[in-house]
């Protein structure tokens, strides 16, 4: 008896050993049930889950194993409510962050109110990295190499992951500030039908019309990267631009519900008291975003804009702006607007 009693509480040892540990933020590291999907999804690159953080009840953190970037990235996800306990999926909603964020994938909870705001709202939200500056893109790199891939990353690895072990539904929504206003109009016209609304807030929509091209390399070279080695040259390698440019591919989102907004530089409601005018990243934004969203009406395709006048480039406008989206996005979702 005192031999089996022995055997039974090894086996119960090997259990708790073998479950999956979750730190949590205010203690100690707990053990979490997880269901087998979970630990077990696998997306067709080989793409898994290396690690899970469970920050609190609504935030859970992804670092991935990822072949398309070749090292690891982590993504935040926003869980909808009953995520625990119900036997269903929900839609998804990607939100993008810019280019250089400190806070890099927990930007948009950092920043903005966006964890309360859709705290009674089911959608599952995606807050993937991008590094300092991925660009949404797979570089180039000369021809050589096209790691890291954060597309593939993004819409391939991380949609397949979530599919498959965290009850990510097949109806997407994407959303984006500054650079990953770009990165949302990007994936909507290179994956057509994959997202049902696309929204930017700030967005470099055309990437080759004057000075955005300087733009691009500039904050690429503050990142302390080949600016090069992204797109190549935008006229020796102008045809990596061209696939690459919203501007140049309106017709690829006839069908998906879009918002654009942006400010013009100069000081709004939200600048903090004694902000100098923003002369060159909004103004950039407002040029690129409103050539991008004239081009879109002379094709006949519908886009709720909202070019609002006075306001930088900074996240009192794109919490704003992305309150003001909703109503497009939900109803690309089937939620309550």
């Amino acid at each position: 008896m005192l031999r089996r009693s022995k055997w039974v509480a090894a086996v119960c040892a090997a259990v708790v050993a073998a479950a999956v540990v979750v730190a949590l933020p205010n203690g100690p590291a707990e053990a979490q049930p997880v269901s087998r999907a979970r630990t077990t999804a696998v997306a067709d690159d080989g793409a898994r889950v290396a690690e899970e953080i469970r920050v609190d009840e609504r935030t859970l953190d992804l670092r991935i194993t990822s072949p398309a970037l070749g090292t690891s990235g982590w993504v935040r996800l926003l869980l909808p409510r009953g995520w625990d306990t119900q036997t269903r999926t929900w839609p998804v909603l990607y939100l993008l962050h810019g280019a250089g964020e400190v806070e890099d994938y927990k930007s948009w909870t950092a920043f903005t109110d966006a964890a309360a705001f859709t705290a009674d709202k089911d959608v599952l939200m995606v807050l993937p990295s991008d590094g300092k500056a991925g660009m949404y893109s797979a570089w180039w790199n000369f021809g050589g190499s096209n790691k890291p891939d954060w597309e593939t990353f993004h819409v391939t690895e991380i949609r397949q992951l979530l599919e498959r072990g965290y009850a990510a539904g097949t109806v997407r929504a994407v959303a984006g500030l500054s650079i990953g206003g770009y990165g949302a109009m990007a994936y909507a016209f290179r994956h057509p039908g994959m997202f049902k609304a696309a929204a930017s807030y700030s967005g470099v929509l055309n990437t080759t019309i004057y000075g955005i091209p300087n733009f691009i390399q500039m904050i690429l070279m503050r990142e302390g990267l080949n600016f090069y080695s992204l797109w190549g040259n935008e006229f020796m390698q102008r045809s990596i631009w061209t696939a690459h440019n919203p501007y140049d591919n309106v017709e690829k989102l006839r069908g998906t519900r879009l918002y654009v907004s942006s400010g013009d530089g100069g000081t709004g409601p939200l600048d903090p008291p004694g902000n100098s005018p923003d002369v060159m990243i909004e103004p950039l934004a407002k040029l690129s975003s409103s050539t991008f969203t004239d081009r879109l009406k002379r094709a006949g395709i519908p886009v709720t804009t909202n070019f609002y006048g006075g306001g930088s480039h900074i996240w009192p406008y794109w919490q704003r702006e992305f309150k003001a989206s909703w109503p497009v996005l939900a109803a690309s979702l089937g939620l309550p607007a």
